[in-house]
């Protein structure tokens, strides 16, 4: 349950700067900008880039009109996508201490974590960056 709350940086970084290419009118934008956007190291950020690439969630363009664009249709690539290259499975393990099953049959936490869990699952799986870019104030 830990894992599917926890969003590192980095994983932030990529949700941002992935629904801002999903927003951007060109498609693309550099590195740079979005790091100068979201006021984040440039390296840290070039970082992410580079696993999203490696994924096939971005295209990298060099040159003097390169720069990073969605690999897909915003429409095509989930919350679950990035959050799992970035962060590995997100596991719906109902047990804050990493068990399969609880050894209490009694656990204070038993009828909460699971559902929650899911939800939590559901809604990463289930909500596009096109959903994202919709509902966003960013482009307005």
């Amino acid at each position: 349950m830990a894992d599917i709350l926890k969003i590192s940086d980095a994983t932030a970084l990529a949700l941002h700067s992935m629904t801002h290419l999903a927003i951007e009118p060109e498609g693309q934008s550099t590195t740079a900008e979005i790091a100068e956007l979201f006021d984040v190291s440039r390296h840290h950020l070039a970082k992410v880039h580079q696993r999203l690439t490696k994924a096939g969630l971005i295209e990298s363009r060099r040159g003097p009109s390169g720069g990073v664009g969605l690999a897909k249709k915003p429409s095509a690539i989930t919350l679950l996508e990035i959050y799992e290259v970035m962060e590995g499975s997100m596991l719906c393990n109902p047990c804050l201490f990493g068990k399969s099953t609880c050894p209490r049959a009694d656990c204070v936490l038993g009828v909460l974590l699971p559902g929650l869990a899911r939800q939590v699952r559901d809604y990463f799986k289930e909500t596009t960056l096109a959903k994202l870019a919709s509902e966003s104030n960013w482009g307005k």
